[in-house]
């Protein structure tokens, strides 16, 4: 039942956003563009790997309800009604986002692995599955174990990850979408797709996934008026493959392991080519 719902979710989403797009482009863009069929590896594949990461992660929040959460805190939080609850946790689970987000890239070994979804050259809806498995793994524990440790209710969590799952799309999405004076508080197509820009100013800016107020709050918002972002991607050469894209961050941190080895120097074209050459094996 879980995966034919899966299944009847993504035929929805398809059929929303391929005509949308069609419609309200941003750039032109075909829709058998490059590397199409490499973020279709990671619509299918990468799903057994993040629900493995996120068992381990709600159950250990869940652990850290039980016995250290306060009981008063717990009765507070169960008492609150749904329609109270859901926007507590859009609005805990986007801040959580938003560190998580920002940690991935100022972190360097944590950049590795979410420069994989920033690879991503021609950006549309589909984008937005094209992402390290441990990235998005992540960026749920940013969000999902504050919500589960506080114990707000599934019926709650589980309306966030609707809204979250929708809005992922939307704002990769190729649309000219900027929400006029709303785009300093919610986060538009526009608001992200300046956070996937590879222009000098753009970058680490634009972390939130829903409200944007948290970048405008801590000094990260970039929005250009009367721009649009033109080029997306990273500046070095990253694998095109699925297998070689899982691969990359290891073969990033074996190469810096061993460049950090007086015994055993790389240079920085060699850590390039190792990963080139990664690529190649598993393509």
């Amino acid at each position: 039942m879980g995966d034919r719902f899966g299944l009847y979710q993504l035929l929805l989403t398809l059929v929303i956003f391929v005509p949308f797009e069609r419609l309200f482009a941003a750039r032109p863009q075909k829709i058998f563009r490059r590397g199409l069929l490499t973020d279709l590896a990671f619509l299918f594949l990468n799903g057994w790997l993040v629900v493995a990461g996120q068992i381990v992660i709600v159950t250990v929040a869940i652990l850290v309800n039980q016995s250290i959460l306060p009981s008063a805190v717990k009765q507070a939080i169960d008492d609150l009604p749904y329609w109270v609850q859901v926007p507590l946790v859009i609005v805990i689970g986007d801040l959580g986002i938003y560190w998580a987000h920002r940690i991935l890239h100022v972190v360097p070994t944590m950049w590795h692995i979410h420069a994989v979804h920033h690879a991503v050259e021609e950006l549309d809806w589909l984008a937005a599955v094209h992402a390290h498995p441990l990235d998005t793994m992540f960026l749920k524990a940013g969000s999902l174990f504050p919500l589960f440790a506080l114990g707000f209710s599934t019926e709650a969590i589980g309306t966030y990850f609707l809204v979250y799952y929708w809005q992922s799309y939307l704002v990769h999405a190729n649309v000219r979408l900027n929400y006029g004076p709303l785009r300093y508080v919610l986060v538009s197509p526009e608001f992200h797709h300046w956070h996937h820009s590879s222009e000098t100013e753009a970058r680490d800016k634009n972390f939130a996934a829903i409200f944007s107020f948290y970048d405008l709050l801590f000094g990260s918002l970039h929005l250009s008026k009367g721009r649009k972002p033109k080029t997306f991607g990273v500046d070095n050469p990253m694998p095109t493959s699925y297998l070689a894209l899982l691969a990359y961050p290891f073969v990033i941190w074996a190469s810096k392991h061993k460049r950090d080895d007086p015994s055993a120097p790389v240079v920085l074209s060699e850590v390039t080519a190792n990963v080139r050459e990664s690529a190649k094996g598993l393509q």
